[in-house]
């Protein structure tokens, strides 16, 4: 398992991107656009959030953080971005029950943002404030999400 420091950017997470790969000399970066991945057909996104970041991850000296963009669709579910709420800690792990519990034990007390659930980028995602205020992502599968769309973006 790994604690990761995600910051959200308000459509500017790629310049943050080169920025802080440039900052902290980055030895690898990966990054994914919204637009990287198959759109669902119900619920297209606007052209404008394609070239979003969905997900972005920057590895230097033994550290990593990653980024994204947070979609204006999606602010009504997140909120705005403010200074302060922009930054989260992202628990990565593949055991899914030992990632369900420490959800739900971080959970009390606090807002549930997304319930852990399947999605398209995870077999185990969710979202939580905790009652310090302190928001959270889960994820299991984030390094091989990663992975996968940017192989299949090289075989295109």
């Amino acid at each position: 398992m790994s604690a990761i420091a995600y910051i959200n950017f308000d459509g500017i997470a790629g310049q943050a991107i080169e920025f802080y790969a440039e900052a902290l000399h980055a030895t690898t970066v990966k990054k994914v656009k919204f637009g990287d991945i198959p759109q669902d057909p119900s619920y297209p996104l606007p052209e404008n959030e394609l070239n979003m970041i969905m997900e972005a991850s920057i590895e230097f000296a033994g550290g990593r953080i990653m980024l994204s963009d947070v979609l204006p669709s999606m602010k009504p579910v997140t909120g705005e971005l403010v200074q302060g709420n922009n930054m989260l800690i992202s628990l990565v792990m593949e055991d899914k029950q030992q990632l369900e519990e420490y959800y739900n034990q971080l959970s009390l007390g606090g807002h549930v943002i997304m319930p852990l659930s399947v999605t398209p980028w995870s077999s185990c995602f969710g979202m939580l404030a905790d009652k310090f205020g302190v928001c959270w992502k889960f994820n299991s599968d984030a390094d091989l999400f990663l992975e996968q769309v940017l192989a299949a973006k090289e075989n295109i």
